[in-house]
């Protein structure tokens, strides 16, 4: 039966902190020796860096972006790209928006346009060469917890692997087109059993953050289940809830406010906040709360005319968010139905999620000035929803098929915090290395 465990309050934590060291990790020399399962991570969004090469059929929409960037024989980085001069801006913001090929069925990169995740296999490729970057890119990027397991031993390439990849997109429901999501997939499935073997045929413990959360499980349902068996030990999600967040919502109705929307990224490394790229991608729709999670009733965002819940996004994206018809009929026809059917991948899941933080729950439009909704708050990590995070439970641990189940919950934590803040990390390296706290964790039923 899945065991779920209840709130780990963070003063605990610090009390009992130097039990952490007493049988807690294992020293560097006794992990290298192959004591421990191969470790692959997938982190949260915008973290892979993405590189791309130009051919004859770009058609640039001036001279300088037929310039700028890449040349045809030559990668180079499209995101996060800190070193690019500013005019450059609306190049990058070109080479990096999708395009809907209706002869494909699919999102593709605009013609001309190559791209590439960097570094796949390696840890490498999440983090930032820029100094002025490194230390948010290290907390958000999984680089403490890279950092921590290299401390335990583990050597990228050798029993720690990345597994990053184009944040842009996402998974579609099973029979749709959905080429760069099974490119994807035959990559992590090649680098699953590449690290097992290198190991002496251990199973990989799977590690996932935020976004990585939902391509590592698509990943795994889309695998034969005696794969999953042999080669997954383990999965870990951290900061990923199983319905989405509100917070969503307010991103992009905030992006379609007639200020936010006249504003133009100054650099090429804040192209993302240029509303024609970050709408155009596939994973825009991603973390949209489900109606399954948030029930079909519940009223998320108000204005004058009408209430939305979630079971209306599609109304709310084309009365609020701005989307075309055409853009709303790809989130009926291929986000939400790979929303409701979230569900237990049938390998051993460990859920780590941050509680007690302030999270935006209900967006109230007429209530101020007209610049913008009034916030209500609730329970939840800072991003994620406490629904989402408890569905978690219901969705995974209730499913009779599901025969190991653990949620960890620490109040306090951030959803950041959750794979960057020291006492966070030791809970979450002690599940990567089998060894859970148990001393900290009052069991249930």
């Amino acid at each position: 039966m899945a065991t779920k465990l209840q709130w780990l309050p963070a003063l605990l934590l610090l009390l009992l902190f130097p039990i952490f060291l007493v049988g807690g990790l294992k020293t560097p020399k006794e992990a290298a020796s192959g004591a421990h399962n191969p470790v692959v991570l997938l982190p949260g969004n915008t973290c892979s860096q993405i590189e791309a090469r130009l051919t004859d059929a770009y058609d640039p929409p001036s001279p300088r972006c037929a310039a700028a960037g890449n040349d045809n024989a030559r990668w180079s980085r499209l995101w996060k790209n800190t070193t690019a001069p500013e005019p450059d801006a609306p190049c990058f913001a070109d080479q990096l928006r999708l395009v809907y090929d209706h002869a494909a069925d699919d999102y593709r990169n605009p013609p001309g346009v190559l791209t590439r995740a960097l570094s796949f296999g390696s840890t490498r490729g999440f983090l930032s060469d820029t100094p002025a970057d490194n230390l948010f890119i290290r907390e958000l990027c999984m680089g403490r917890l890279v950092e921590a397991l290299e401390r335990a031993g583990y050597v990228d390439g050798e029993t720690l692997f990345g597994a990053p990849y184009d944040f842009r997109h996402a998974a579609a429901p099973p029979g749709k087109p959905n080429r760069e999501f099974s490119r994807f997939r035959r990559r992590l499935r090649t680098l699953v059993e590449h690290a097992s073997r290198k190991n002496g045929d251990k199973p990989v413990v799977l590690v996932s953050h935020s976004q990585g959360g939902y391509f590592a499980l698509e990943f795994l349902n889309r695998t034969p289940q005696p794969w999953r068996t042999r080669l997954v030990k383990d999965l870990v999600l951290a900061s990923t809830g199983a319905g989405g967040f509100v917070l969503s919502m307010q991103g992009l109705a905030t992006s379609n406010n007639a200020n936010s929307s006249r504003s133009t990224a100054s650099s090429p490394a804040n192209v993302l906040k240029q509303r024609q790229v970050s709408t155009s991608f596939a994973s825009v729709f991603t973390a949209l709360p489900s109606p399954t999670v948030f029930g079909p009733d519940t009223p998320l965002v108000v204005t004058p005319s009408k209430s939305y819940a979630a079971r209306d996004m599609a109304e709310f994206l084309a009365a609020v968010a701005g989307f075309t018809p055409e853009a709303v009929r790809r989130y009926e026809t291929r986000a939400l139905p790979v929303a409701l059917r979230f569900g237990a991948p049938l390998v051993p899941v460990t859920c780590i999620n941050g509680v007690g933080v302030p999270t935006v729950e209900k967006l109230v439009y007429g209530r101020g000035d007209g610049t913008g909704p009034e916030v209500e708050y609730g329970d939840g990590d800072g991003v994620v929803n406490l629904a989402s995070i408890l569905a978690l439970d219901d969705v995974i641990g209730g499913d009779p098929r599901q025969e190991e189940y653990k949620s960890v919950k620490i109040a306090n934590m951030s959803h950041l915090g959750v794979v960057s803040d020291a006492l966070a990390l030791e809970v979450l390296v002690g599940e990567i290395l089998g060894q859970p706290r148990a001393v900290l964790m009052s069991r249930v039923m």
